[in-house]
């Protein structure tokens, strides 16, 4: 059976930067499920994993804008560091969700002084090309719940 719209691919992944550097990877013991076509994994990967079927391994590089999109230097705010409450502690790395005129957006933070705060609403892994090494474990039809969730059932 071969991965398309509506199917369950399940599958081993690695994710790795320019550098080679392992960014991300599904345990040995938990691969990744996803409903294929329901944009539960990036465009770019799942645009590699179509039509491929159990044991097939691919390499994918994914370039920003089919993965998670290019850096919008507009999502990186410097707030006044009394825009956070005192007591909490504020380290970069940490994330919150903010509230803007689009919605919640989850911000990290990148840099802290004892005047400014600044944080980054785009995702970490924006601007970057990925690069993935992936291998198809099971292919599957989707259950009629699975279908309406856009997502495989967990349960």
């Amino acid at each position: 059976m071969e991965i398309s719209q509506g199917r369950v691919a399940t599958i081993h992944y690695t994710l790795s930067d320019d550098d080679g550097q392992v960014l991300d990877r599904s345990s040995p013991q938990a691969p990744l499920s996803y409903l294929h076509g329901a944009g539960n994994i990036v465009p770019g990967l799942e645009h590699a994993l179509d039509g491929k079927r159990v044991g097939d391994a691919i390499q994918a590089d994914v370039a920003p804008e089919q993965g998670y999109g290019p850096h919008h230097p507009q999502l990186v705010q410097q707030l006044p560091r009394s825009a956070f409450p005192a007591d909490t502690a504020i380290e970069p790395g940490a994330q919150f969700q903010a509230s803007t005129e689009q919605g919640p957006v989850r911000v990290t933070v990148t840099e802290v002084s004892p005047e400014h705060v600044t944080v980054d609403g785009n995702h970490p892994l924006a601007g970057r090309t990925l690069h993935f090494a992936a291998e198809v474990a099971d292919v599957r039809e989707a259950t009629a719940e699975e279908l309406n969730l856009g997502h495989v059932d967990a349960a």
